[in-house]
C-alpha cells in the first residue's frame, strides 16, 4: 500500500531539493512569511517541514530570531564522510561493469566535465553528489537509497563551505573518472582504493574549510 505523503513532507522535500542545489548558502535565513506565500502553504505546515529538516540536520532553529540554514562544524563533515564511507563501499561491492548504476554514475561524470567546461561550478557539484548517489543505487535497498538521498544536501552544505570551489571540484571530477573506469573493467579492489583515496582527500579539505 502505498503511504500517503502530508503537506508537511511535501514541503520539505521541496526545501530540501532547494538545499540540495545550492540554493541557499549557509547561514541563510529562511522567512517563514515570504516561503509560506510562494510555497503557498500555511505557516504550521511550513513549521512543521522545518521541523522534519531540522531532524536532517539542515535547518536549525535559533531563539528568537528564526530557522536558518545550518552552518556545518568539522565534526559535521567527519559524521558526513564516515556514512558515505559505509554506503559507497557498499555500492562499489555491488557494481559490476553492465550495472546500470555504474552507466548513470558514468553520465554524471561527463557532465561534470561539461559543467567544468563552461566554469559552472555549482553543477559540476550536483554532478558530483550525483555520482556518488548512483553508485549506492547499485545495491538492490530502498533503504539506503533513502539514506544516502538524506545525505545529499548536507553535502551540497560541505561543499558550500570551500572559498574556491573550482579548486575544489575540478580535481574529484578526473578521480571520479578514475573510478568509472575501474569499476568498467571489473576491478572492485581498484576501484575501492581510489575512493578511499578521494574521500579521505575531500573530507580533510571540507574539515578545514568548516573549521574556518
Amino acid at each position: 500500500m502505498t503511504r500517503t505523503v502530508s503537506g508537511a513532507e511535501s514541503t520539505a522535500a521541496r526545501l530540501r531539493a532547494t538545499i540540495a542545489d545550492g540554493g541557499w548558502m549557509p547561514g541563510t535565513q529562511l522567512s517563514e512569511e515570504r516561503l509560506s506565500d510562494q510555497l503557498g502553504v500555511s505557516r504550521n505546515t511550513l513549521r512543521e517541514a522545518f521541523r522534519l529538516l531540522a531532524r536532517d540536520r539542515l535547518v536549525e532553529h535559533v531563539f528568537n530570531r528564526g530557522v536558518f540554514v545550518r552552518r556545518l562544524t568539522a565534526d559535521d563533515v567527519a559524521d558526513l564522510y564516515a556514512a558515505r564511507r559505509v554506503l559507497e563501499e557498499a555500492g562499489l561491492r555491488a557494481c559490476t561493469p553492465d550495472s546500470p548504476a555504474l552507466a548513470a554514475a558514468a553520465d554524471a561524470v561527463a557532465d561534470a566535465r561539461t559543467a567544468v567546461a563552461a566554469g559552472d561550478w555549482r553543477a559540476v557539484g550536483t554532478a558530483d553528489i550525483r555520482f556518488h548517489t548512483e553508485l549506492v543505487r547499485a545495491v538492490p535497498s530502498e533503504r539506503l537509497h533513502g539514506l544516502m538521498d538524506s545525505l545529499l544536501a548536507e553535502m551540497r552544505l560541505a561543499f558550500l563551505t570551500t572559498a574556491d570551489p573550482a579548486a575544489f571540484h575540478a580535481d574529484f571530477v578526473e578521480r571520479n573518472g578514475a573510478i568509472v573506469a575501474a569499476l568498467r573493467a571489473d576491478d572492485r579492489a581498484g576501484a575501492a582504493a581510489l575512493l578511499a583515496d578521494y574521500l579521505d582527500d575531500a573530507e580533510r579539505t571540507l574539515r578545514r574549510a568548516a573549521a574556518g
